[in-house]
Parts: C-alpha cells; structure tokens; sequence
C-alpha cells in the first residue's frame, strides 16, 4: 500500500473521493489535521491535533459486494485487537462502527463502497482514532475520548496505524 501524508486536509475522506481516479493501486491518505472531518450519517469528526489518527485508505477492489458485508465490524474487531496486543487495553465495539474506551468514544470508521452493479469501482475505508489527544471541545467532552485521557501516557499513533494497516492488508 502507497501511503501519502498530509499536514492538512479537509476531510482524507473527501479528499480521496474526489481524487480516486488518479491512483492506480490502493493508497492511504494520512492528514495530520482535518479541518472538516466526517463521520457517519454527514456527522462532523473532530481531529483535533497532528497527535491522532485522521487517515482513508483506497482499495480498487474485485471482490464482489457481497463480499464486503460486515467489513465495518470486521475493521472495528482489527482495530480493538491492534489496541490490546500493543498496550493490554480492551475497547468495546460499539456496532456498526464505532470504538468505546470506559464508555465514551474513542474511534469511528466510515466505510463507502462505490460500485456499478456487483461490481465495485473503489472502496474508501477512513478511521478517526484519538490516540493522544488531550482537549475536546466542550459538546464532546463528556462523549469522546483518547487513549492519552484515559491512560496518562503519551501512545505511538505510527505504531498503531502500521499494525493496522498490515493487518488489514489480510482481509482486503
């Protein structure tokens, strides 16, 4: 997988969506910032500092859509099992695509599958985690969290986003 970082964008999301056709194999957009991050449901993601995750990744895919039912829960159970072999920390999935850290939100992953028929053109997987950020605005705070609020401690957000990435590589 080619991967590309940003200082900033407004949404990896949207920025892949609107630039998909000038790759010719499976990319993930990295944004240090998103000033304009999306969620589910045209719901606003709030990035925060460089010192989370904001990251889309692109797959041109010839699996058929039928393929890819439940690949948001599967992303969710891959992304809580990268969490725990690190650093011993169990999260909860919230279904359909959200993870929970001592009730409060710690990540969402947005799956978009554009396709002709059964046959898919792309598939846009993009995840928001907050790995160390420490100030929320005041209509999250009692709703969203990071790993840094909860543990005190500084994580490795490279580490996170390799081991995830590889193994992602694996179902995809």
């Amino acid at each position: 997988m080619i991967i590309e970082r940003y200082e900033e964008l407004n949404s990896t999301h949207k920025y892949i969506k609107e630039n998909y056709k000038k790759y010719n194999s499976n990319v993930a957009i990295i944004a240090n910032r998103q000033t304009a991050g999306i969620g589910t449901n045209g719901r606003s993601w709030f990035t925060g500092s460089d010192k989370n995750i904001a990251m889309s990744m692109l797959y041109k895919t010839s699996c058929k859509v039928e393929e890819l039912e439940g690949l948001t829960v599967k992303i969710a159970e891959i992304l809580k099992k990268v969490i725990f072999d690190l650093y011993d920390i169990e999260l909860r999935i919230k279904k359909p695509n959200d993870l929970m850290l001592n009730n409060k939100k710690i990540c969402g992953i947005l799956t978009e599958i554009n396709s002709m028929g059964n046959k898919i053109n792309y598939l846009i997987i993009s995840i928001g985690f907050n790995v160390n950020e420490s100030n929320f605005p005041n209509e999250l705070e009692n709703i969203a969290t990071s790993l840094y609020k909860e543990i005190g401690k500084e994580f490795d957000k490279e580490e996170i986003l390799q081991r995830f990435i590889m193994s992602l590589d694996n179902i995809i």
